[in-house]
């Protein structure tokens, strides 16, 4: 582990000692699997936590306008966006410099031109993960305590298809001792970590902090590419969903979630996102939850209708 890899979650531990445990638990729901539930009174507006993404991706046509670690907008000609890709900080290049340093060694064009025509996004998700494994950054099964999505026989077929490509191009490289010693880029787990991607991950869309960042967000939601890229992370995954949430999460600067309530919260009552657009109508909705996400909601809005 590098000396400022070692020093962010030094500090990030002190934070979080300083700040005392997030006033939430998950536990068992009646029938929604997993939960986070409120373990005291919460006001509305509070921050409940923070979450650091386990594995993050930039959206293709960004790649060179976003940090490549922490999906951080471009913000001016002083950043640093020497060689392949862009980072924001040296933190971040330090950060990022075991599993970019395996990325640069792979020729991954036949894997870009496959994504690139069929619009798939989780794929490059699953590469930075296996590159993250072969580095030593996480162990191989860093996802297994999150839900994996319901596939069906076409997504494994697809699914068989890209991992074969994915493996051709790692051996291709040289790194089939890595592969085979870490138990990585097997076809079961290749299937075990995009099942968890797919309906785990999270597109990020920042909130703008400066005028520019406005203009930039406002051109890009012209231009249907608002989303700076995709996160996983660990307790945010836990949340089920709501139509009508009583908890969002946000955005700022870069993929560092933060999880605030909507309104009031009693102690016990179970906190809940909204894992798509709320203005849709009920019938948008029920069709992408369980196309998207493998189940039909029915949260009180939904029932009513509305």
């Amino acid at each position: 582990m590098s000396l400022v890899r070692r020093r962010l979650l030094s500090t990030a531990a002190a934070v979080a000692a300083a700040r005392g445990p997030p006033p939430v638990r998950v536990a068992l729901t009646d029938s929604a699997g997993r939960g986070v539930f409120a373990t005291r009174p919460i006001a509305t507006g509070e921050v409940l936590h923070s979450a650091q993404p386990l594995v993050t991706h930039p959206s293709r046509s960004l790649f060179h306008e976003v940090c490549y670690r922490c999906l951080k907008r471009k913000a001016g000609k002083g950043d640093d966006s020497r060689g392949d890709c862009y980072f924001c900080s040296d933190a971040c290049r330090e950060h990022a410099e075991g599993f970019h340093g395996i990325q640069k060694k792979v020729d991954w064009s036949l894997l870009d031109d496959h994504c690139s025509s069929r619009g798939l996004k989780y794929p490059y998700m699953v590469r930075r993960l296996a590159c993250m494994v072969i580095s030593g950054d996480v162990g191989a099964d860093c996802l297994d305590i999150l839900q994996p999505a319901q596939l069906h026989q076409g997504t494994l077929i697809e699914m068989e298809e890209e991992f074969e490509l994915l493996k051709s191009t790692f051996r291709k490289a040289g790194f089939q001792e890595e592969l085979t010693t870490l138990l990585v880029l097997t076809k079961q787990w290749y299937i075990n970590i995009l099942a968890r991607i797919r309906v785990n991950a999270f597109r990020i869309e920042l909130v703008a902090s400066s005028y520019e960042d406005l203009l930039s967000s406002a051109v890009a939601s012209v231009t249907c590419d608002a989303s700076v890229g995709n996160a996983v992370y660990m307790l945010p995954s836990f949340y089920n969903h709501d139509c009508d949430p009583n908890t969002h999460i946000v955005w700022l600067e870069n993929a560092d979630a933060k999880l605030k309530t909507l309104r009031d919260i009693d102690e016990g009552e179970e906190l809940r996102i909204c894992y798509i657009d709320t203005s849709m109508d009920v019938n948008a909705r029920q069709k992408i939850l369980t196309e998207g996400f493998g189940f039909q909601c029915r949260c009180q809005r939904c029932l009513s209708g509305d």
